[in-house]
């Protein structure tokens, strides 16, 4: 048996360093390695500093579970003591459902200019296991990390769960995760972190509207702009677990993995399992945390380069009623707005006139589309915009072609069929026939026509969802299927972008976005509820990947009623659209949405490089929040009437983010320059909502702030900051 054999740049207190960001790993003796420090930077260390520090943070030995201290990997493991949740939960017809890994390799690779990886190979030979931990420190300050066992001995091993974690100081004192529903996705919920384990499970087969999507833990009353958080986020577009558990004995910990059915992954001799990538961010308030994940993202080489196009969509439009001149004329009126990408919604394809029937027949409607859809296409792109096509390739209606040919090829759990859910049923993608079937159908259409967008949707959950004819569980394999259907398809059509949406923003996570270029936010836009919405979303995504659309002045979720200028000044932050039947507007309407196009296409630079910022107010009606220039240069922010405050007028707000020692001029942006409260109504104007606008330190705005103007309620104004 080997002994433990550090490889070329290898050391067993690893430390690596980016971004203001420490991460201190402890490699000593042969057990799986273990953090002993994650969180602000500590310096540049010497060796000998680096043994005293762990000695220092070295756990009193108290001797109830095992005699000695009880460490905790980043792979717990029971045999080491932990009797929290387990790293691995598994076991080899009952047996081996211990491990205790040993380490035989590890190797550390500090990056220049920040960060670094440290790869460790493990064994536990009685187990007949290995394990292949990854702990990286990416230059954005982000840690991520993965696991792969693997099967070593001729009989069969079951995995039933991989964790990691991260652990956390005891200052962490407060928990933050996310509930939510469809048309409500990402709705934040605070609880005390208190002794116990929280877990927070999806089991729908895709990432969720109340996914923990971050799970944080933070200093008391940390915020925005306030206290130190640390959080998580699984990179795994199906089932997933994540969980913060806090012990007696001074260990808080967050960790996460995938979430498998029983039964779902079996190991034969030399078979491995891969664990998604889990990320950790360490910040100080939350715009920190996010603005790590925001720099990781836009760092990635196939990240969106070019300008985020105006984007137009029909389906609050014209929903099902397809035809071809009410489709010209809609993009007429949309070219002239100054659009640049239409995007065909769903009814284009087989007997698709509603959402019962023809999903799964990729073919254009001979009945809707008689000349095919390039007459459309021609004149899309004859008015200068971009073609995008809506698609749902995992779903199948029970009535169509598709369904009646291969009933077979319908997920279920043995003999039964699933309940249909919006009269769909899921297409068992893992089944290499129906692979090919729908590859071979998208890529005829992404050849046949000039398509550059994929509005790729998932409209139900996967119940029940199990492979045929033996019925195994198949969420696992589905969602690998799912990840290699679009690798392909971006493989052969590299220029085509990708939208994941999912009943809106049901499949939103860092696993879907290294294949797709921007996410459905929600099916609801209603600019008050996307004012939360997109807020949250931001939390993980930048703005430039979240869709945010203009909807029609009556919203056709909600019933509510708004201004273009609060619609748009919300849709202004992300990849700005319209959905909204643009030919029966009211011309004045369609003045103002031109002037909003306008800025954002003036904007758009600034809003999808910068920094993205949000203020902690203390009145719960005003919102403040924006995007500073990486250099500090400009910024942009929105002051939001979210209802009817308690103060009158309302009292200053903060513009946090801006270079502290720089002077800026700071004045209203057109077309968000019109403050509609009743003090403007009785003609008496805020002294500095002027062209001129003021001249102050950038300190004295994130510390006294300036007058808000008064807004009525569920209105937006907007004010620009420029470095003198």
């Amino acid at each position: 048996m080997a002994s433990h054999r550090p490889l070329s740049g290898g050391s067993d207190l690893p430390h690596l360093r980016a971004a203001g960001v420490s991460l201190l790993l402890d490699l000593t003796g042969q057990t799986l390695p273990r953090v002993l420090h994650w969180g602000s930077d500590l310096g540049d260390l010497s060796r000998g500093e680096l043994d005293d520090l762990r000695l220092a943070l070295s756990p009193q030995p108290i001797g109830f579970s095992v005699d000695g201290p009880v460490e905790v990997a980043v792979l717990p493991e029971q045999s080491a003591g932990w009797l929290g949740t387990p790293g691995l939960v598994g076991n080899r017809g009952g047996a081996d459902f211990s491990t205790a890994f040993r380490v035989r390799e590890s190797a550390v690779e500090h990056r220049s200019p920040a960060g670094g990886r440290l790869t460790v190979r493990a064994e536990d030979a009685r187990a007949g296991l290995s394990l292949d931990l990854v702990v990286e420190l990416t230059p954005s300050g982000l840690v991520r990390q993965r696991a792969t066992v693997t099967n070593g001995a001729a009989s069969p091993f079951a995995v039933d769960a991989v964790n990691l974690v991260l652990p956390v100081p005891a200052e962490a004192v407060e928990l933050l995760d996310f509930g939510g529903r469809h048309m409500r996705e990402r709705s934040p919920q605070r609880t005390a972190f208190t002794q116990g384990l929280r877990v927070r499970e999806n089991r729908t087969g895709r990432t969720g509207y109340d996914a923990a999507h971050l799970l944080a833990a933070g200093t008391h009353g940390s915020g925005n702009r306030s206290g130190e958080v640390w959080a998580v986020h699984t990179a795994w577009s199906g089932n997933h677990r994540t969980f913060a558990e806090r012990t007696y004995h001074a260990v808080s910990l967050l960790g996460s993995g995938e979430l498998l059915l029983s039964g779902e992954v079996v190991l034969a001799e030399g078979e491995s399992y891969t664990t998604p990538w889990q990320y950790g961010s360490h910040g100080h308030g939350l715009d920190e945390v996010s603005a790590r994940f925001h720099r990781h993202l836009r760092s990635r080489p196939h990240h969106p380069s070019t300008p985020r196009p105006v984007v137009v969509n029909t389906w609050e439009a014209v929903y099902f009623d397809h035809g071809l001149d009410r489709l010209r004329e809609l993009a007429d009126a949309a070219a002239r707005v100054g659009a640049e990408r239409f995007v065909l919604d769903d009814g284009w394809f087989g007997s698709r006139r509603d959402d019962r029937r023809g999903l799964g027949d990729w073919y254009v409607s001979d009945e809707v589309w008689p000349d095919g859809l390039g007459p459309l296409t021609d004149h899309v792109t004859g008015l200068g915009m971009q073609f995008g096509l809506w698609v749902e390739p995992e779903m199948v209606n029970e009535d169509s072609d598709l369904a009646r040919a291969h009933p077979d090829w319908i997920m279920a759990a043995g003999d039964r069929l699933p309940r249909p859910a919006r009269s769909q049923q899921v297409l068992d993608l893992a089944r290499p026939e129906a692979f090919a079937y729908v590859l071979e159908r998208l890529d005829d259409l992404l050849s046949a026509y000039p398509v550059s967008y994929l509005k790729w949707d998932h409209n139900r959950d996967l119940v029940d969802a199990g492979h045929r004819p033996t019925g195994r569980a198949g969420v696992h394999g589905q969602t690998l299927a799912v990840y290699r259907l679009m690798d392909e398809l971006r493989r052969r059509h590299p220029a085509v972008e990708i939208e994941s949406c999912s009943s809106g923003g049901g499949r939103v996570d860092l696993g879907v976005l290294e294949r797709t270029d921007r996410v459905w936010v929600s099916d609801c836009i209603d600019a008050l509820e996307r004012q939360d919405i997109q807020r949250w979303t931001n939390a993980l995504v930048p703005l430039e990947l979240m869709g945010t659309h203009v909807g029609a002045g009556t919203a056709h979720t909600t019933d509510r009623r708004h201004t273009v200028d609060f619609r748009a000044g919300t849709a202004l932050f992300g990849h700005f659209g319209i959905e909204w039947d643009l030919t029966r507007a009211d011309p004045a309407d369609l003045a103002r949405l031109r002037e909003w196009v306008e800025l954002y296409k003036e904007l758009r630079g600034l809003l999808h490089t910068g920094t993205a910022v949000h203020g902690d107010h203390p009145d719960p009606a005003v919102r403040v929040h924006g995007v500073v220039a990486e250099d500090g240069s400009e910024a942009l922010y929105a002051i939001v009437a979210t209802g009817t405050s308690e103060l009158y007028p309302t009292g200053p707000v903060r513009l946090p983010g801006l270079r502290p020692e720089a002077v800026y001029r700071v004045r209203p942006q057109a077309p968000g320059d019109v403050p509609d409260g009743n003090a403007h109504r009785w003609g008496v104007p805020l002294p500095w909502w002027t062209p001129e606008g003021v001249r102050v330190r950038g300190a004295a705005l994130e510390r006294a702030g300036l007058q808000a103007p008064v807004l009525f309620p569920e209105r937006l104004v907007l004010v620009r900051a420029t470095r003198l």
